[in-house]
């Protein structure tokens, strides 16, 4: 069994979300890597994307997601909000959805929702959208209580959350003020696509999936980033093992798995700069945060109130919390120690491509308050 330390196993697993080495060209050629992008924010899984491409502007992403539909946003695993392939979404539905429509069933109790009462918000969303084409959240909640549904809180997200876990619906086009819409899934995607799948191997696919976008990562870290039972994921786990698609290897005392095709894969340091948004997929990816964040600054990570802040990482190890300032024509830092130049020029790289990502334009240098500590 191959032995890695800590270094290497967090310089293997930056590499394979796309956070340090190469960068890709194009929105699908992020997906391809990446997987899935933590979309709970919107405008952060842009600037997700950014970082782990080149060249890549936000019109670029806006037409991938509203204009081409090669990426739908929507609700998949631990049932978070993501942004993944449009190849990919039917799949992932019918293996996440019953899932996570089981572990809302007392929530909807809580809230009054029994059967009929879901079953008819079902009709009355469906049928808005379908005579009424893409609406917001408020629209259909306004849809629903004029037809006598009680819609106070959180009832409204839940009924739009349960018929898109039932694959009935999906995100559809921002609106200009960046407010999000749903359409029936099937008249955004018609053609449907992706393999057809059944449960057992839908899991292994997303397994598979998982560790080509992760590894070095073990079991445990599978299950909780999917939110799939324990025993489907160890089942799914097993059969790439048995099938010789992954391998072992031993990271700091713990059983991780590498995709067989990686187990000789080494990785340098680089002094690879990236600026991560907030809540991004490679904080939220494993069952510990011991490999990308040290114990000591956890805390300015992640404050408390489910927040995950923007981080700098450099070559996967977080250095820093950032925020934009001036619009998002420059950034300031939270630094945890003191910044070598290197990584002050890296971060000032970063700073200029967000701004020119974001079409903001960047603030000349005797101005900028990016390098400068909050």
């Amino acid at each position: 069994m191959r032995t890695l330390d800590a270094e290497q196993a967090r310089l293997m697993r930056a590499h394979a979300q796309g956070i340090s080495g190469l960068r890709g060209t194009s929105v699908p050629d992020v997906m391809d890597r990446a997987f899935a992008v933590q979309a709970q924010d919107a405008s952060a899984a842009a600037l997700g994307l950014r970082a782990r491409a080149v060249d890549l502007t936000a019109g670029a992403v806006d037409r991938a997601a509203n204009v081409e539909r090669s990426v739908v946003r929507n609700w998949f695993m631990r049932g978070t909000l993501y942004l993944v392939s449009a190849a990919d979404l039917h799949w992932l539905t019918a293996l996440l959805g019953p899932v996570f429509l089981k572990l809302s069933a007392r929530r909807y109790r809580e809230l009054g929702l029994d059967d009929d009462a879901l079953a008819r918000a079902e009709r009355l969303i469906t049928s808005a959208l379908a005579a009424e084409g893409p609406l917001t959240r408020a629209e259909l909640a306004e849809r629903l209580a004029g037809a006598g549904l009680d819609t106070r809180g959180q009832v409204p997200f839940h009924l739009v959350r349960r018929c898109a876990l039932l694959g009935q619906i999906c995100h559809g086009p921002t609106k200009d003020d960046g407010e999000a819409t749903f359409v029936l899934l099937d008249d955004w995607l018609p053609a449907g696509g992706g393999p057809a799948l059944d449960v057992e191997s839908a899991a292994v696919e997303l397994a598979r999936r998982y560790l080509a976008a992760h590894a070095p990562a073990a079991l445990e870290d599978f299950t909780t980033w999917s939110g799939l039972p324990a025993a489907m994921t160890r089942r799914a786990w097993r059969t790439l093992e048995s099938a010789t698609e992954s391998v072992a290897c031993d990271v700091a005392g713990q059983r991780c798995a590498l995709p067989a095709e990686r187990i000789a894969e080494t990785a340098e340091p680089a002094l690879d700069v990236r600026l991560l948004p907030a809540y991004d997929n490679y904080l939220v990816g494993y069952r510990t945060r011991a490999l990308s964040v040290a114990k000591s600054y956890e805390r300015q990570v992640w404050p408390g109130g489910g927040q995950i802040r923007p981080t700098v990482m450099v070559d996967g190890l977080a250095c820093a919390t950032w925020s934009k300032q001036n619009r998002g024509r420059s950034v300031a830092l939270t630094p945890f120690g003191e910044l070598t130049d290197e990584v002050l020029a890296g971060v000032a790289a970063e700073e200029a491509d967000i701004a020119r990502f974001l079409g903001t334009g960047m603030v000349g240098p005797t101005e900028s308050s990016d390098l400068r500590a909050n």
